[in-house]
C-alpha cells in the first residue's frame, strides 16, 4: 500500500459508491441476455449469430483482464476508471444505433472490455484498507458486484420488454455516465505502483503466476469452485421449464432474486475471515456448497429443496469468493491490479468451463447429472485449497 493511499482512507460513503458502481457495471455483462429473442427478431438472425452476442460480451470482459486489468498499477485507477466509464458511454450508444449484427457485435465486445471498471474498483478499494478490514471491505464490494449479476437479467427482460431492446442499452449509458461522473468526483486519487511500459506490465503479469504458487493454487481453487456455480446457472432454467415445475423465462428468472437471500446473508463473512482464517472458512463453506447442491438432487422436483438448496450454494459460493480474494490480494501489494487480473481470468475461465460441461451433463444424464458433476467441482476446489497454506 503505497503512501498516497495511506493518507485517504475509504469512508463508508465511497465504498457504497464503490459497492454499487460495480454492480451496475457487472449487469453490463449479462444485459443482452433476456433480450437475445427481441434482436433476432428485428435482425432476423438464427441461433449460432444469436448466440455470438453474448459469446462477444464474454470475450471483451476476458480481454480487458489480461489486457486492461494490470494498467491499474501502472496508471493513476480514478483516471483509468474515467476512461473505461466513456468507452462504456459510447459503446452502449453504439449498440443502440447498431445497424446491423456486425456493428452490433463490435460493441457489445467494447462494452465487456469496459466492465473492466469493476475489477479496477475492487483492487482500489482493498489498497485504502487496514489487513484486518479487507475481509468486510471485499465482503460489501463482492455484494454489490453478485447482485449486478443476479439482478441484470430481470432488470433488462423488463425494460426490453416493455420499451424494446435498444432501450436495454440507453438505460446502460444513462448509468454509465452517471456513475463515471460520480467516480470522477468523489474516488480518491492514488500514485501508480510502477512505472513500468505496457508490454512489460503485460509479461510481468505473466510471470506473477508462474512465480507465486500460492497464485497458482488460490485460482485453482476458486476456477473449481465457480465452475460448479455455473454448472448450476447455465442448466437451472432449462430444468425448471420441464415437469414438474413447468415455469416461463419470467418465472425462471426469479431465482436469481431467491439467490440474493443467500448473496444478502454471505456479506458477514468478511469477518470471519480474520477469525479462522481462508483456509478454514474456504473448507467450511465448500462443504456448505456440496450440501446444498446434494438438497436439490436428493429432492429433486420439489420447489423448496431448490430453493433452500440455491441460498447455500450462493451463501457458500459468495463467502468463499471473499475469503480466497483476501488472501490473493496479500500475495504482492505492489502488484494488485495484475495478481487480481491473473485469478479473475482464472475464474472466468473456470465459470465458462463449468458452463459447457453443465449443459452437457444436463443433456445426457438431467438433472442428477449437474449435481454429480457440481459436487466433483465442489471436491475439486476444495482438494486445491488443502495445498494452500493458509
Amino acid at each position: 500500500m503505497n503512501t498516497s493511499e495511506q493518507n485517504q482512507p475509504l469512508s463508508r460513503l465511497i465504498l457504497l459508491l464503490m459497492a454499487t458502481a460495480i454492480a451496475a457495471t457487472a449487469a453490463n455483462l449479462y444485459y443482452s441476455q433476456p433480450i437475445l429473442p427481441l434482436i433476432a427478431n428485428e435482425f432476423d438472425l438464427t441461433h449460432a449469430q444469436l448466440g455470438s452476442i453474448p459469446a462477444l460480451t464474454q470475450f471483451g470482459y476476458a480481454f480487458a483482464l489480461l489486457f486492461i486489468s494490470p494498467l491499474g498499477d501502472s496508471i493513476a485507477r480514478r483516471r483509468l476508471i474515467g476512461i473505461l466509464s466513456v468507452l462504456l458511454v459510447v459503446a452502449c450508444g453504439v449498440a443502440v444505433v447498431a445497424p446491423s449484427l456486425p456493428v452490433l457485435l463490435v460493441a457489445v465486445f467494447l462494452i465487456g472490455v469496459s466492465a473492466n471498471i469493476s475489477q479496477q474498483l475492487i483492487p482500489f478499494a482493498v489498497s485504502m484498507v487496514p489487513a484486518e478490514n479487507k475481509g468486510a471491505t471485499l465482503g460489501t464490494l463482492m455484494m454489490g458486484l453478485t447482485m449486478g449479476i443476479l439482478l441484470s437479467r430481470t432488470l433488462s427482460g423488463f425494460v426490453g420488454e416493455q420499451f424494446g431492446w435498444r432501450s436495454v442499452f440507453i438505460m446502460s449509458a444513462l448509468l454509465a455516465a452517471v456513475f463515471g461522473v460520480l467516480l470522477r468526483l468523489f474516488l480518491p486519487t492514488n500514485k501508480p505502483q510502477t512505472n513500468l511500459g505496457y508490454w512489460p506490465l503485460i509479461k510481468s503479469t505473466v510471470s506473477l503466476f508462474t512465480q507465486h504458487k500460492a497464485l497458482q493454487t488460490f485460482t485453482l481453487t476458486g476456477a473449481c469452485w465457480f465452475a460448479s456455480f455455473n454448472v448450476l446457472w447455465a442448466t437451472l432454467a432449462i430444468y425448471v421449464s420441464d415437469a414438474p415445475f413447468n415455469y416461463n423465462a419470467q418465472q425462471a428468472g426469479l431465482f436469481g432474486v431467491i439467490a440474493l437471500a443467500g448473496v444478502i446473508g454471505a456479506k458477514s463473512s468478511g469477518k470471519w475471515v480474520n477469525k479462522l482464517g481462508s483456509k478454514k472458512l474456504v473448507t467450511m463453506v465448500l462443504t456448505l456448497a456440496a450440501i446444498g447442491f446434494a438438497i436439490t438432487g436428493v429432492f429433486a422436483g420439489n420447489l423448496m429443496a431448490l430453493i433452500v438448496g440455491i441460498i447455500l450454494i450462493d451463501f457458500a459460493i459468495f463467502s468463499a469468493q471473499v475469503a480466497n480474494q483476501v488472501r490473493v490480494f496479500s500475495i504482492d501489494p505492489s502488484a494488485q491490479s495484475r495478481v487480481n487480473g491473473i485469478y479473475m481470468l482464472g475464474y472466468y475461465l473456470g465459470g465458462a468451463l463449468g458452463s459447457i460441461i453443465g449443459v452437457k451433463a444436463f443433456a445426457l444424464y438431467q438433472w442428477p447429472g449437474v449435481v454429480v458433476v457440481s459436487i466433483f467441482f465442489i471436491l475439486l476446489s476444495a482438494t486445491f485449497n488443502s495445498l494452500a497454506k493458509r
